[in-house]
């Protein structure tokens, strides 16, 4: 009977404190907003990611307490900020350095680029507290200057496989793209059967990828996603070095925890096409589409029903075709006005909205909610009530810092 990894292990991505782990004779992890690992050969360490710029001197302190070999090798698994980041800090530190990542990775740092203000501002809710936390500990620690976020250039863009040696050791950079960025890598060492996925799933192992991003991005198709899973699953590791918290082990577990991921990815992907086929609208096809018990998995950062409405809109656009008014600028709450007026002020509505939060319907009253002017009396304490029984009901991540943001 399987027992899910997700269970025990933890979710929430945090920014690098001091104190690295050694996982075997030679490798090192560093846990950051996504881990970096340094690869010992003898002839000089491989190192897997660069943080983010602010993360580069504590990444090196935590390797530097294992470890003197000098880093000829940087391979960076994809192109977000908390990958790429630190690379000119390192490329100081190591004289020489070859900055290894996939032939997209240009693009997908100029993109990340561009909407760069729009998403810093959509993740705020999840990550200023973190960053806040993370700038007073490295004070404490005596650290008050940081490098700047770095937009690194490669120096060897991979296109499909890029395999080298140092010290006796094999290593291969597959590319893999379209997962969780277009221009993911995975590193695999076959003499050890040992493969470093990066955030290729997402960001915890075990969870339902997120297929779209409530901070804003692009979507990831759901087919492309699972070939990114069994490319792994068949390379058939021992162990998965992953982009946060601590290495998978064991062959079997880690096919086991593989095959339910292909499956539940395949699995809502399917279920949500023969919905669409059977004419049946996205609202329906979120609340009636859940994971089978053999195919279960966390839910943590990505959501089932969020990832139906990603599928549906990944293959159907926008428009729902449920009502006219999608195809034109105006939106819904430029009526919210009228609708309170024909109620005969805020109070009916504000009722109304008590009554579905007592009997337990708190999306109903948000939708009821969303109609009533903020100012309106009793109505934030009603929001801020609301906001909080839905957080005692989610484990997701990114759900849980949205609701609690909206507490105030």
């Amino acid at each position: 009977m399987r027992n899910p990894i997700y269970k025990s292990r933890p979710v929430e991505p945090n920014p690098a404190r001091f104190g690295g782990e050694r996982i075997n004779d030679f490798i090192v992890l560093s846990e950051a907003f996504s881990n970096a690992y340094l690869i010992e050969t003898g002839e000089g360490a491989v190192q897997i990611n660069a943080g983010m710029g602010m993360e580069a001197p504590v990444i090196e302190a935590n390797f530097r307490t294992f470890s003197e070999e000098s880093v000829r090798a940087l391979i960076l698994t994809q192109g977000h900020v908390d990958h790429v980041g630190g690379t000119a800090y390192f490329r100081d530190k190591n004289p020489g350095l070859q900055v290894i990542a996939s032939e997209h990775n240009a693009e997908h740092q100029a993109y990340d680029a561009r909407l760069a203000p729009f998403r810093a501002g959509r993740s705020a809710f999840a990550f200023t507290e973190k960053f806040a936390e993370a700038f007073q500990y490295y004070a404490e620690q005596g650290y008050s200057e940081f490098p700047a976020q770095d937009t690194p250039t490669p120096d060897i863009g991979v296109q499909d496989r890029y395999a080298f040696e140092f010290g006796g050791m094999q290593f291969e950079v597959l590319a893999v793209p379209g997962a969780e960025t277009n221009d993911s890598v995975i590193v695999w060492l076959p003499q050890h059967r040992i493969c470093f996925t990066g955030n290729l799933f997402g960001c915890p192992f075990g969870h339902f990828p997120n297929l779209v991003t409530i901070r804003g991005d692009r979507y990831r198709d759901a087919l492309v996603v699972a070939e990114a899973v069994k490319v792994v699953r068949d390379l058939d590791p021992e162990m998965i070095c992953y982009g946060h918290h601590g290495p998978i082990m064991g062959q079997e577990l880690i096919r086991s925890e593989l095959d339910a991921l292909h499956g539940a990815i395949m699995y809502v992907h399917d279920e949500t096409v023969k919905g669409m086929n059977a004419g049946k609208d996205v609202h329906t096809l979120m609340a009636e589409i859940s994971l089978p018990e053999a195919l279960e998995v966390g839910q943590g950062y990505g959501k089932v029903s969020w990832s139906v409405r990603a599928i549906w809109e990944n293959y159907a656009g926008w428009f729902q075709h449920s009502s006219t008014t999608e195809l034109y600028a105006v939106p819904r709450t430029s009526i919210h006005g009228d609708l309170v007026e024909l109620a005969g002020g805020a109070g009916a509505l504000l009722e109304r909205a008590q009554q579905k939060f007592d009997d337990g319907e708190y999306e109903q009253a948000l939708h009821l909610l969303d109609i009533v002017p903020a100012t309106a009396d009793g109505a934030e304490a009603l929001r801020v009530a609301v906001h909080r029984e839905l957080g005692k009901m989610t484990d997701n991540f990114w759900l849980q810092s949205w609701l609690k943001k909206q507490q105030g």
